[in-house]
């Protein structure tokens, strides 16, 4: 990505979804343990009586992954069961997610995504709706973009960004890590928002584009949080929010957007544990149980910081209800702006 700390932080994701993988593939997870309690369905049938499959529509090592593992590595133990994970890349995340929507609702398919389900039917024709196909389990984690700006630029806040941007506009660019990417959008929906026009430059890589904002090709970007904070640690950038409601544990000194004079604007780059519409009640209930109480220990909050991502585990109607508005307001975004995919 041209930056040390990014291959040093490449290195140490590859390590840690290698030495996950390895541990997954060594063990059936629970075997061994004491008989586990299960579930009844409404035809009157125990739940989990064999291996699950948690589908990653991601390749092995990324983001999505990096939290998947850890996860089926605990939820197999919880339900005496293996929880195997298959990574199944490609288009956009629409090959796995469409293998999961079309999947047996029988709890034995499970999906691991991230956020960017909710922008896909703005962007796509997809083969699946992820409101109507997909059962909401829980949301596991939440990683905020952070607004960033060069040193140089004189603004040292939301509100100061906005009057500088109105009096000038089109002459302030943006950076992203690629069209419609969340880096982007978010930037989309800030400029939406606000009533402020900002020139887009795309980058192949949210590293990349950090780079053309150190070295001024553009003024502002809307970076994960774990991209750009070491440079606002070290001076370099100037942080003036976060995406999230809440301020990120990684930065509390610096405010949400929210806060700084753009009400209920909310960005989070999320990943959730989904299963195929129609899936019993009383298996989603089990599973959204068991998630919520393994993304709060301790292991799994020290394995999602290295992400600067916090836990959520959330129950499913609170994530269907994100999900449903997410879905909406990405449609007025794109819409307004009238972004074309790549």
């Amino acid at each position: 990505m041209g930056l040390a700390v990014y291959h040093l932080r490449s290195l140490v994701e590859a390590a840690v979804g290698c030495a996950l993988a390895a541990l997954m593939s060594a063990s059936f997870v629970g075997a061994g343990a004491a008989a586990a309690k299960t579930t009844s369905t409404s035809s009157g049938h125990a739940y989990p009586t064999k291996p699950i499959r948690l589908i990653v529509p991601q390749s092995a090592g990324g983001s999505t992954d990096l939290v998947a593992r850890p996860l089926a590595q605990r939820l197999g133990a919880a339900l005496n069961q293996s929880v195997v994970v298959d990574n199944r890349p490609g288009a956009g995340s629409v090959i796995g997610t469409d293998l999961v929507a079309k999947a047996a609702p029988d709890g034995y398919t499970l999906l691991a995504v991230a956020a960017s389900v909710t922008m896909s039917p703005s962007l796509y024709q997809l083969p699946f709706d992820p409101v109507r196909d997909l059962a909401p389990i829980s949301q596991l984690s939440a990683l905020p973009n952070i607004l960033v700006v060069q040193p140089s630029l004189p603004v040292k806040s939301v509100t100061e960004l906005i009057a500088f941007a109105k009096a000038r506009p089109g002459q302030l660019n943006f950076g992203s890590s690629g069209i419609a990417t969340g880096t982007h959008l978010s930037m989309e929906m800030f400029m939406y928002m606000t009533g402020t026009k900002l020139v887009h430059v795309p980058y192949k890589g949210g590293g990349l584009a950090v780079n053309a904002l150190l070295g001024s090709e553009v003024q502002v970007n809307f970076a994960t949080i774990s991209t750009a904070l070491p440079f606002v640690k070290n001076g370099r950038l100037r942080a003036l929010a976060v995406t999230t409601a809440r301020r990120s544990a990684a930065a509390p000194e610096v405010p949400t957007v929210a806060e700084s004079g753009v009400p209920d604007y909310v960005y989070a780059s999320w990943i959730g544990l989904l299963a195929p519409a129609k899936t019993p009640q009383p298996i989603i209930t089990r599973l959204s149980a068991e998630a919520v109480k393994i993304v709060h220990t301790p292991e799994m909050k020290a394995i999602l910081a290295l992400e600067g991502s916090e836990p959520v585990g959330n129950y499913p109607a609170e994530f269907a209800a994100i999900i449903k508005t997410e879905v909406a307001r990405w449609m007025k975004v794109v819409k307004a702006a009238g972004i074309k995919a790549d």
